[in-house]
């Protein structure tokens, strides 16, 4: 396959498109809105339209409230830049951002096509980004769709607001809103853009009728959610989940009165006034200090009768969800052995204290599926829970549920356990683990975007999962020749997992019992 020379990858990575533009070839589109203006890359293969709006700045009046749509522009609108990133304070360090940095005016999505498509109508792959809902950007290089477009898909990432600004919930906003009902203005940026997919995607040659939804962390999250969405009905065909779902403990949708109360009591003290008008005219800067303050709420997504009219897991045991394929899973090393073991020692001894601690009763039941024979063995037993519980489990749970109620649709499970290079200044008794979005650039073939010391099994491996995900995006099946055999998630196949590593193959669920006893719980 080719790929952009590294030096050129490395400057696009690193530098404003603007500085490049006069080198690069314009290309122009009318969508409903005007005409926009975008690039050709270097090598003639990748047409690129960015800092799309989709709706209208939520800023003054529209803060706080539903996408509102674009006004229309005379002339030819640049599409060459990222636009702004939503209000965030810095909170992963692993995010790099190539953008302007945050503003509220952040409702823009990107896209990425090959400029000699294939395909007459080409599928859509919508991408949405992680960041646990209070940070995360479309700007980060290590999504950018640029490679990934190039196996004949059209790639769009989209902007949605976070936090604060994206999912408080008060009774005045409920009142005030027609539905009510308040929060979840980012899952409803989400939605607009999608809409926005089905009305203009045509225009790039892209197929309304085949649009695949995908993220990762609160992303992967985020499918869930739109998949239980009676909003989202129709506005895509497929879904992607990596590490991540409503029906797990973490982040858990609250109920509208609880989220409204905790909004409620937030502003007062954290802002001086519990009136919206008051609060509208706020900067967004000040709005974003007194959110990031210890012991505030963790703004996101929320039971509101509106976009999630039940609980996530309510929906789907009903079958109310979207009855899409799905192709799901998670990373081995989601959590760290610490957060079981805290200052204790890893070892035997005190990976049964900590179960003890944890499971009382049940802790003999625990250690038979999570045995711990050896001091290796506990340390990656305490490794496998604090992942489970951090993400595993609810993206089980997510499968299986959707399994059992979507009426047979295709579902397909994975496991990434391609470990990460050490860098070079990695101390010396570091392991290379597979950890919490290590998936990302290989998805994106995106591997040259961190500097690390990649061998032949990592680019192997970037390959192979950009074909499976462009498959599924294509056919609902992420088989394709070449490729080792993934089977349907499904009893009759004993619950196959695809692990995906050097030598990549689906073996039958060897840890079933470990979910299952956490379903118990």
């Amino acid at each position: 396959m080719k790929y952009l020379p590294w030096a050129l990858a490395a400057v696009l990575a690193v530098q404003p498109i603007t500085m490049l533009a006069q080198e690069l070839k314009r290309v122009q589109a009318r969508i409903e809105n005007g005409v926009i203006e975008g690039i050709i890359s270097p090598d003639g293969e990748v047409r690129t339209f960015k800092g799309i709006p989709f709706a209208a700045p939520p800023v003054g009046e529209l803060r706080w409230k539903p996408p509102q749509p674009v006004k229309s522009w005379e002339g030819v609108r640049p599409a060459i830049d990222f636009a702004a990133r939503p209000m965030q304070t810095r909170v992963f360090d692993d995010m790099v951002f190539k953008d302007p940095g945050p503003s509220e005016d952040c409702l823009y999505l990107n896209l990425w096509m090959p400029e000699r498509p294939k395909a007459k109508k080409l599928p859509v792959m919508v991408w949405i980004y992680g960041g646990g809902f209070v940070a995360g950007a479309t700007s980060e290089p290590r999504q950018d769709g640029g490679m990934l477009c190039k196996k004949d898909v059209l790639v769009v990432t989209v902007g949605y607001r976070l936090g604060v600004f994206g999912f408080l919930a008060l009774p005045e906003l409920s009142k005030e809103s027609g539905y009510n009902a308040s929060g979840n203005y980012g899952l409803m940026d989400q939605i607009a853009a999608l809409q926005w997919v089905q009305r203009n995607i045509a225009t790039f040659g892209g197929d309304p009728d085949n649009v695949t939804i995908f993220g990762e962390s609160a992303g992967s999250f985020s499918v869930s959610a739109l998949m239980a969405s009676p909003l989202a009905r129709g506005l895509f065909h497929k879904a992607i989940g990596q590490s991540g779902a409503f029906l797990g403990q973490t982040l858990p949708a609250r109920p509208l009165r609880e989220a409204e109360q905790q909004g409620a009591e937030f502003v007062r003290r954290m802002l001086g006034t519990d009136s919206v008008a008051e609060l509208r005219q706020k900067s967004a800067e000040d709005v974003l200090a007194a959110a990031a303050q210890p012991g505030n709420p963790w703004f996101s997504p929320i039971i509101d009768g509106h976009v999630l009219p039940e609980a996530p897991a309510s929906i789907y045991a009903a079958g109310k969800q979207a009855h899409v394929p799905l192709l799901a899973g998670w990373n081995r090393d989601e959590g760290h052995y610490r957060g079981v073991f805290r200052e204790l020692e890893p070892t035997v001894a005190n990976f049964r204290l900590r179960a003890s601690e944890r499971f009382g009763a049940r802790a003999e039941q625990f250690l038979k599926v999570y045995r711990a024979d050896s001091d290796a063995e506990a340390k990656r037993a305490a490794q496998d829970l604090s992942g489970d519980e951090f993400i595993g489990f609810g993206t089980w749970k997510w499968l299986e549920v959707h399994r059992q109620t979507a009426g047979g649709v295709p579902v397909y499970r994975y496991r990434f356990d391609q470990t990460l290079p050490l860098a070079k200044d990695a101390p010396a008794d570091a392991e290379e683990v597979a950890p919490h979005a290590a998936d990302i650039e290989f998805v994106f073939r995106a591997l040259w975007t961190r500097d690390l010391p990649w061998r032949d099994e990592h680019r192997a491996m970037s390959q192979l999962m950009s074909d499976y995900w462009t498959n599924f995006a294509k056919n609902g099946d992420p088989n394709g020749p070449g490729l080792p055999a993934w089977p349907r998630y499904t009893p009759e196949e004993k619950f196959p997992v695809m692990y995906l590593r050097a030598g990549a193959k689906a073996e039958p669920d060897a840890h079933r019992p470990r979910y299952e006893f956490l379903d118990q719980l």
